[in-house]
């Protein structure tokens, strides 16, 4: 962080303008900047101040921070449409080397979700969108190199799409340097907008990179990636010229150290590979589901099914606050084993129809089920212990739920792999699948659902 400088007027119809900011002094319930665009006073919770620009301030490092996502989600989704496509540009790979290909990516998404939170802490959330968004380019232009060598080492391509997480990755800082900005009343509607906003990126890149990628002659599999390169420059200097640091965004070890203590952080977090794990996870796989299953279908299709499932995940929440987290996520649970048996029953008797109609109800489900788990935390820890002390755990239950729930996107591509080596079918892991949904399900009740229990009376 630059030390101020001397001391003049930036206020914030200045700055929107685009002129550099200088150092400037700041006062209540008006937004001033120093160098760098760093805010030194920022009282979102002070009415006066949020009118009198905190909320244009807060409403435009929003609207970025939603564009950044949306390409980081595309980014890490990249592989789940690329795999499918290529045999047709020349490579010969296994079907558990596609799988790990569609794998790694979520692995490595998930694991860096935590460093990724920290970040804008210590960097600055400005200053780490457009850093977080320039990184995008090493997946994309790999990317596009790789796909035109099909005698390129697996291990190689591994490697590469492995890079593809750091989209994964930027889910975590921009969720944490949009919690900064908004008070509590709307900080709900506000990680939601930039939560659903990122979500579409996996639904956008599945639907446009069978568009761009066709040739008079066949495939041109490198435009995959080279047609995010310019939205990715264009989003990091938005990020540049239009976003702001927070100087009093601080990193709160004490939350997520208070979190971990908490039986109800490692509770949610297995929930939570339920239902955004699965969304991952079969957003990454359904493109080559579909190819292997329905080889004559067109992959066109396949972004329906993360786009019902992000579309869907407001509605959880929302329909939560009515009738209760816990009951919303219990039923997510159930509709998503009955999807998944739909699925099953589609393969027995090779109907495309049944099968496509079934994963489009695991997606909304997913969503739902992604809704309102995250509406219960908060409620939860007020339930457990109330006070600022559940606020800070709360706060940190959030971020490590949201980085372990990432895995599910790894371990569905590998339970897929698994069983189509082992069994030569994807049944056999729908039905673990099924299973595990039934436990996360009686997890729910047994522990937020149940008559008499004093989560189930505070209406959890």
């Amino acid at each position: 962080m630059s030390a101020p400088a001397t001391p003049s007027s930036t206020t914030e119809e200045t700055t929107d303008r685009g002129a550099a900011p200088a150092a400037a002094t700041t006062a209540v319930g008006q937004v001033t900047h120093r160098g760098g665009r760093w805010i030194d006073h920022w009282d979102p919770e002070d009415p006066t101040f949020w009118r009198d620009g905190g909320a244009k301030v807060a409403g435009r490092n929003l609207r970025v921070s939603i564009f950044a996502e949306f390409l980081g989600f595309s980014v890490w989704a990249l592989w789940s449409i690329v795999v499918p496509q290529l045999g047709a540009a020349g490579f010969a790979l296994t079907v558990d080397q596609q799988f790990w290909l569609i794998a790694v990516p979520s692995l490595v998404g998930a694991t860096l979700r935590i460093p990724y939170t920290f970040a804008v802490p210590i960097f600055g959330g400005r200053n780490w969108t457009v850093v977080s968004a320039l990184l995008l380019l090493l997946p994309t232009i790999a990317l596009a190199i790789a796909v035109q060598n099909p005698q390129i080492p697996f291990g190689a391509l591994l490697a590469i799409a492995a890079l593809a997480g750091v989209g994964g990755g930027n889910f975590a800082s921009s969720m944490a340097n949009i919690s900064f900005f908004f008070p509590e009343r709307e900080k709900g509607r506000a990680l939601g907008l930039n939560a659903a906003g990122g979500n579409l990126g996996t639904a956008a890149v599945q639907f446009a990179v069978p568009l761009v990628i066709v040739t008079g002659a066949g495939i041109a599999l490198e435009r995959a990636g080279l047609m995010l390169i310019p939205f990715i420059l264009l989003a990091a200097f938005l990020a540049w010229r239009r976003m702001d640091n927070l100087s009093t965004a601080k990193a709160d070890l004490r939350s997520f150290a208070a979190a971990t203590r908490n039986r109800h952080t490692w509770i949610i977090s297995f929930l939570y590979i339920g239902t955004f794990g699965s969304f991952i996870g079969y957003s990454g796989v359904f493109p080559t589901l579909l190819r292997g299953e329905f080889p004559t279908v067109t992959l066109s299709i396949a972004f329906l099914g993360a786009l019902v499932g992000s579309v869907s995940r407001p509605l959880g929440g929302i329909i939560a606050d009515r009738v209760g987290g816990a009951r919303v996520t219990i039923a997510s649970f159930v509709v998503m084993g009955l999807g998944a048996a739909g699925a099953i029953a589609a393969l027995d008797r090779g109907s495309f129809g049944l099968f496509f109609a079934s994963f489009l109800v695991l997606f909304v489900a997913t969503g739902v089920g992604n809704g309102s788990t995250y509406r219960m935390i908060p409620a939860v820890f007020r339930v457990d212990g109330g006070g600022p002390a559940a606020v800070k755990a709360a706060a940190g239950c959030i971020g490590i739920a949201g980085a372990i729930g990432a895995f599910g996107g790894f371990l569905i591509p590998r339970g897929f792999a698994a069983s189509s080596s082992i069994a030569g079918s994807l049944a056999p892991a729908l039905w673990i699948f099924i299973g595990v949904y039934a436990v996360m399900a009686v997890v729910t009740w047994a522990v937020y659902a149940r008559r008499g229990s004093a989560m189930a009376a505070a209406g959890i």
